[in-house]
């Protein structure tokens, strides 16, 4: 299993998994992956392994993405669009801790996001899912580092009532001109940050004075505090 340097786009399979059909195949597809190498996966499918995350950030999520079958590419939808389920993997500690927030979507920042939170991009990427632990201890090789176990997530009530509360909060100040103020302290459980593939990436948010000006664009996260309570009432760990 070779690896490329950090300036090479590792190659992709020539002919990808199918979409699962119902959720039962993306249980069994996942329960596989379960205790395997990135390596190990890579190589199944046709990749080649970065030495560095560096510029190819998103190499594990996408290598999972192929293995499962996700089908919603770049697209606003969950991963799984026939099964309505996200696919979410969480760099972790040997420790079971979360490394780092966890990138749902991009906002919406120029005040045209819905009124009711069940109607926006963002609950539809979290009602429904399939988180995939992996170790993220800088010390381990990209390569050598292995998958978990996965398991599903739905918020319901208070975890609901949570997220969409921080939501109503920071979008309130999205829309009363406040975004530039916002920062990753904001939010119990959702943070609003920088999201950009670079520096001159610019999108049109409502600035102080009440006008669209361009600014760079903003992604929803969440909190590691959050996703180690979901770990840690997944495995019943004490964490």
């Amino acid at each position: 299993m070779g690896t490329e340097g950090a300036g090479a786009p590792p190659a992709g399979p020539q002919s990808p998994p199918s979409p699962p059909l119902d959720l039962d195949a993306l249980v069994r597809r996942a329960h596989a992956a379960a205790g395997r190498s990135v390596g190990e996966l890579a190589k199944a499918h046709g990749y080649r392994v970065p030495t560095r995350l560096g510029q190819h950030k998103g190499f594990i999520g996408q290598l999972l993405e192929v293995v499962l079958g996700a089908d919603a590419g770049s697209e606003s939808r969950p991963d799984f669009t026939g099964l309505g389920i996200e696919l979410k993997t969480l760099p972790i500690r040997d420790t079971g801790v979360p490394t780092q927030s966890t990138f749902v979507c991009k906002a919406t920042i120029d005040g045209t996001d819905s009124f009711e939170f069940k109607d926006t991009a963002l609950w539809h990427k979290l009602s429904c899912v399939l988180f995939f632990p992996v170790q993220g201890e800088a010390a381990i090789p990209l390569i050598a580092r292995r998958f978990g176990t996965p398991f599903l997530w739905r918020p319901e009530g208070a975890e609901a009532a949570r997220l969409e509360a921080d939501w109503r909060a920071l979008t309130g100040r999205i829309r009363a001109g406040e975004l530039e103020q916002i920062t990753g302290h904001d939010g119990e459980v959702l943070q609003l940050r920088p999201k950009a593939m670079n520096a001159s990436e610019r999108s049109l948010g409502i600035g102080a004075e009440g006008w669209l000006v361009p600014m760079p664009p903003r992604g929803w996260y969440l909190r590691p505090q959050f996703t180690r309570e979901l770990i840690a009432r997944a495995f019943d760990l004490d964490i």
